[in-house]
């Protein structure tokens, strides 16, 4: 049984160009590469320590042509860490950032946005059809689509929230920033108690995305391109 591509909540999505420029940026003592990437990965408190550093964010901010020499999870890790509220993160919070920042990865091939896994034929656009396909779904698809209402939620609420604003607002529709708040905490929570999220040991970051979706929301909502300078 192969694992969901959106089921990854570590840092091991993290490439060798990223290693060295974690270590460029970022002061330690003098050794080889291959020994202090060693370090790293058996010290997982000394790359959580890196992804917050100001050295890292700075250097990210700052160079266009860095950004090219590294992967699209760790820009994402670093700068949401940033878009969240500074403080000494939990083991949850940190398998829930991993997981926030590789569902960035997943959803920047937009057809997968509408899509419960990877390479999966048939879209679907709206959250009824969706919610109907659940229903005569059997369980392990059902955890799939229970995952993505939360994902989609999150993603759609938080990266688009000022187009969501403008439709309800001007567009006189019914869909508002609340209506995929609620849907996003119900079905991860949903998630959270499923039986498959225990199998990929996600249950505890559904429980904390579900208590805390508003905090990711708006995390995602300070990085959305229409808020940049």
């Amino acid at each position: 049984m192969s694992r969901p591509d959106f089921a990854r909540t570590d840092t091991s999505a993290l490439t060798d160009a990223d290693l060295q420029f974690l270590l460029d940026n970022f002061p330690l003592p003098g050794r080889s590469f291959k020994e202090i990437a060693e370090a790293v990965n058996q010290f997982p408190s000394t790359l959580e320590s890196m992804l917050e550093s100001d050295f890292v964010i700075r250097e990210l901010l700052g160079s266009r042509e860095r950004l090219l020499q590294i992967s699209p999870f760790l820009f994402f890790n670093a700068i949401l860490r940033r878009a969240l509220p500074a403080r000494g993160r939990s083991r949850i919070e940190r398998k829930a950032i991993n997981y926030v920042a590789n569902l960035l990865c997943v959803f920047i091939h937009t057809d997968r946005l509408h899509r419960f896994q990877a390479h999966e034929q048939r879209a679907f656009v709206y959250l009824w059809e969706m919610i109907e396909e659940a229903e005569r779904a059997d369980p392990r698809r059902r955890f799939l689509i229970y995952s993505h209402i939360g994902n989609y939620s999150l993603y759609l609420s938080g990266l688009f929230a000022g187009w969501i604003h403008h439709r309800h607002r001007f567009g006189r529709r019914s869909v508002d920033l609340k209506f995929y708040s609620d849907f996003g905490r119900a079905y991860f929570e949903r998630a959270s108690d499923h039986q498959m999220a225990r199998v990929y040991e996600l249950d505890d970051v559904f429980s904390h995305l579900a208590g805390a979706f508003d905090d990711y929301r708006h995390a995602l909502e300070r990085l959305s391109p229409a808020n940049a300078p």
